[in-house]
């Protein structure tokens, strides 16, 4: 087991260009926050999840609840839908993964203090701020639709007024209407 996670560690580039693995695919959103679960962590930073886990525990001081947790059992199962992990039981996991967060993920490259991990954790920190940057684009592509809808809103509305008046103006007015010119008087004896 312990070569094949070698063999696969050995493919990802060592100090140039990007990770063979694309680090946005593996951070998740998960209680308002960018996550990325420890196993994922681990291979990027070239080191057995278990020596990932053993570092963060014997520096539980470095990692406060906003740089790593762990998650809920219901998480546990969410995620594992959505990524395809092996069943408890079936060889996967005997316990709840822990997730970092990009502050969490950076401690955790200073905590295993090794030169793979160092440089790896620049890709982990580009790839939060990637993350952030289309998060916050899509937030003004989303207010400026907002506004559009709005403006259409109003504009709709005038439009509407607009036409009223125009129809109003285009209808005649049934007033009675006086006649001009001479009227004869009446003859009072021609019965």
């Amino acid at each position: 087991m312990k070569n094949q996670t070698k063999a696969k560690l050995l493919r990802m580039p060592r100090s140039h260009g990007k990770p063979a693995v694309s680090v946005e695919s593996r951070i998740f959103f998960l209680r308002h926050r960018r996550i990325i679960l420890d196993t994922d962590l681990a291979a990027l930073y070239g080191v057995a999840v278990k020596r990932l886990n053993q570092q963060v525990k014997r520096n539980q001081e470095r990692f406060p609840s906003d740089f790593m947790f762990q998650l809920t059992s219901k998480e546990h199962k969410i995620l594992r839908l959505q990524i395809a992990t092996s069943k408890k039981g079936s060889g996967g996991r005997r316990y709840l993964p822990n997730v970092f967060t990009e502050h969490g993920a950076i401690m955790a490259a200073t905590v295993l203090n090794s030169e793979r991990a160092v440089q790896m954790s620049v890709f982990v920190v580009r790839a939060f701020v990637r993350l952030r940057e289309m998060l916050a684009t899509n937030r003004r592509l989303a207010s400026k639709i907002d506004e559009l809808e709005k403006r259409m809103d109003s504009h709709d509305g005038t439009i509407q007024d607009l036409i009223d008046a125009i129809r109003e103006l285009m209808t005649p007015e049934d007033e009675p209407r006086v006649r001009i010119g001479f009227e004869l008087p009446t003859a009072k004896g021609n019965c």
